[in-house]
């Protein structure tokens, strides 16, 4: 009897991890805006300040640090960018980029564009380095 029910409970566990990984390797589609220009020489949300020109990005909840291929639906355009950055706080939007990812992978005067998100790789010692560094300075 205890042997079946911890049979039980291993694969009823094993089924929820396979889940998460599941929805960890998902893509996510939805609409993509960039920063205003106004935000130039900020802090983000991660410690960092944003420029531009960087290849950078904000998320509601992927990790800091996580990198991640955007793809533009309308035009097939993709672009790989970091994620530094808390956001959109814009109902239906599910990722801001910075201006020139913006660029590479649409166009600018549109604004918002249809994408797809999927996690690229995420980068441990990236997300230690800022942790550390929010630590010391708080």
């Amino acid at each position: 009897m205890m042997f079946r029910l911890s049979i039980l409970i291993f694969f009823t566990l094993l089924q929820f991890n396979l889940q998460a990984q599941k929805k960890q390797a998902s893509i996510e589609k939805g609409k993509a805006s960039f920063y205003a220009d106004r935000f130039e020489g900020k802090q983000t949300a991660s410690g960092e300040i944003y420029h531009h020109r960087n290849l950078t990005a904000s998320h509601k909840s992927l990790p800091f640090g996580t990198w991640v291929k955007v793809v533009n639906l309308d035009n097939k355009k993709s672009v790989i960018v970091r994620i530094n950055d808390r956001g959109p706080f814009t109902r239906g939007r599910i990722i801001d980029l910075s201006k020139s990812a913006a660029k590479k992978i649409g166009n600018l005067n549109k604004g918002v564009f249809s994408v797809s998100v999927k996690v690229y790789k995420k980068d441990k010692k990236t997300t230690r380095k800022m942790r550390r560094k929010k630590e010391r300075h708080p």
